[in-house]
């Protein structure tokens, strides 16, 4: 059987990064010094995106699960890398959320 009980782990990582990356990207939006925090948002907004469409595709039982959650781990990454770099805590939050769903979506 596939779908959410198969990847319920991973479902439930996905919803929660999508979550805190769009914390991320409307806390980083209202401080966004002469555009430094750009790149954060794009990327807390893109993960979000994909976050949400991982969580969505493995709960259907999809066939290109394997294809989105390899997509999702690398966006994870990236957006992980980039709020690391980052001290504010909602950047900080955010790049753990990040690297945990990545790591999910590593072992599906």
């Amino acid at each position: 059987m596939t779908g959410y009980h198969q990847y319920k782990i991973c479902i439930e990582a996905c919803l929660r990064c999508a979550a805190i990356c769009n914390h991320c990207a409307a806390n980083a939006a209202k401080e966004n010094h002469d555009g430094m925090m750009a790149k954060c948002i794009q990327l807390s907004m893109e993960c979000s995106a994909i976050c949400y469409a991982a969580a969505q595709l493995m709960s259907l039982g999809s066939d290109r699960i394997k294809d989105i959650c390899k997509l999702c781990a690398e966006m994870c990454d990236a957006c992980a890398a980039e709020c690391s770099s980052h001290e504010n805590e909602h950047c900080q939050e955010c790049a753990e959320a990040c690297t945990k769903c990545a790591d999910e979506c590593e072992v599906v």
